[in-house]
């Protein structure tokens, strides 16, 4: 499904190429400031999604001589300095990239541009962990309030339809309709594991198809750069021709790493959900989620990396038995059942052992490496690339981590209180009140313990 939307300081259309054409046959120059889904940041690819967009711009303008620029991060900012500096027609950036550049330039300026294209616009607008709020300010204040805005979306989320309802100028909106939310060339599966044994499973898969279909290109989803490495190299053990795709890579490596996937050196590409939006590569015949993703926008943005443009296509989620929950959610947003794929277990038995034993010399071999430390200092770099001081945001995350926690006991306290309350009162109505003891006779005060005489009064005796 595709989504986009505009209005006077907006217009649409369908696709980033048709901008161009639109643009460029209405005027011979223009500049347009393209945001692509992700920011200067070590977590998220922005720079493959944002070179594939400029290639279409040059093939489409080199008949009416465009020159273009792409601001990316992980690149020289003197060198992309130089290439503002010529005054291209369009550039094609990550938001936090372009920002730093507005931030740290007197000469650079926007303020003439005419076209804002934003595209996936909802991971763009959406605020969390991957927060572009701030750079999307800087990059807003910037650009001249005459201009035409356009959104694209390939899912339609509730801050979108707000944006709509917000919008000074009328906006043109468009929806694709469809049944389905994916396309129907596409053939989907959920493989039931174990959770001990997803490796083996996956193993077991890619030697399946590598036997059948030897020319068969394959893309594996993780949900971490770690997973990711470490699946790599366990698939590089078994022989299989694989290269990984994760954001702690420097940005050349990625881009190496991409080109040799897409030029048929490599037939396996495990992957983060970095390489989930927007990259065309139009020859994957399968999609392999090693987890189930979490939201259900995640399991379509990474299914649509295959079957595209009318071409046959395969998905398979392995699905653990904590996973239940998130398969019918995915099922329930994309209006289609999950058929089940069937393998033969005893061969997965066969290999279970040697893949366990793989996969640990991996991690090993991983450990040693320091990945972990290296993420570290990475996060580190990108604090310092933003004006703050590490140390100071370890000690503040501390500091909330601290308090949270200090909540959260608070929090369980109180209920457990409330609980202790409720059951002694739900105690004392479901049994009748204790009725007192009855007073049993006894021997009188006066006759056990005889008071004394009064003063001038006769003794009883």
């Amino acid at each position: 499904m595709g989504s986009a939307a505009g209005g006077k300081n907006g217009g649409v259309c369908g696709a980033s190429t048709v901008f161009l054409a639109r643009g460029t046959v209405s005027a011979a120059r223009f500049e347009a400031a393209h945001a692509s889904a992700t920011r200067l940041h070590p977590r998220h690819l922005g720079g493959e999604l944002a070179y594939q967009i400029a290639e279409q711009f040059r093939v489409l303008g080199k008949p009416l001589g465009l020159k273009d620029c792409i601001i990316v991060g992980g690149m020289d900012m003197v060198a992309q300095a130089l290439e503002l500096s010529r005054k291209p027609h369009v550039v094609i950036a990550t938001p936090g990239r372009l920002a730093d550049h507005l931030r740290s330039s007197n000469t650079f300026s926007i303020k003439k541009i005419r076209f804002l294209v934003m595209d996936e616009a909802d991971r763009l607008l959406e605020q969390g962990c991957t927060d572009f709020t701030v750079d999307l300010e800087t990059i807003l204040a910037a650009v001249p309030a005459r201009r035409q805005t356009l959104l694209f979306s390939a899912t339609l989320t509730d801050t979108l339809k707000e944006l709509q309802g917000l919008a000074t100028n009328q906006p043109f909106f468009w929806e694709a309709q469809a049944p389905v939310r994916t396309v129907e060339q596409l053939d989907q599966r959920y493989l039931l594991v174990p959770e001990k044994v997803k490796d083996a499973y996956l193993v077991h898969l890619i030697q399946n198809f590598q036997d059948e279909h030897e020319d068969w290109s394959i893309i594996i989803f993780t949900n971490t750069c770690k997973t990711c490495q470490i699946l790599c190299m366990m698939l590089r053990k078994f022989n299989f021709p694989t290269v990984a795709l994760h954001s702690m890579m420097k940005q050349k490596e990625r881009f190496a790493a991409l080109a040799k996937f897409k030029s048929s050196i490599y037939r396996i590409l495990i992957a983060t959900d970095v390489a989930s939006r927007g990259l065309d590569i139009p020859t994957v015949q399968v999609v392999i989620n090693h987890n189930t993703p979490g939201l259900p926008k995640i399991y379509i943005h990474r299914v649509g990396r295959t079957a595209r443009a009318g071409r046959q296509g395969q998905a398979i989620t392995l699905v653990t038995q904590y996973d239940i929950h998130l398969v019918h959610a995915i099922e329930e947003q994309i209006k289609k059942k999950l058929e089940e794929f069937s393998v033969e277990e005893a061969k997965v038995l066969q290999i279970l052992t040697q893949v366990n034993v793989v996969r640990r010399e991996c991690e090993i071999k991983l450990e040693a490496a320091n990945f972990d430390e290296k993420k570290e200092i990475n996060k580190r770099k990108q604090l310092i690339l933003e004006g703050k001081d590490p140390d100071l945001e370890a000690k503040r995350k501390a500091e909330l981590a601290k308090i949270k926690q200090k909540n959260r006991r608070f929090k369980e306290q109180v209920e457990h209180t409330l609980q202790q309350q409720k059951a002694s009162r739900a105690g004392r109505r479901g049994h009748p009140p204790r009725a007192r003891p009855e007073a049993r006779p006894g021997p009188s005060l006066s006759s056990t313990h005889p008071l004394p005489a009064q003063p001038g009064t006769p003794s009883s005796s």
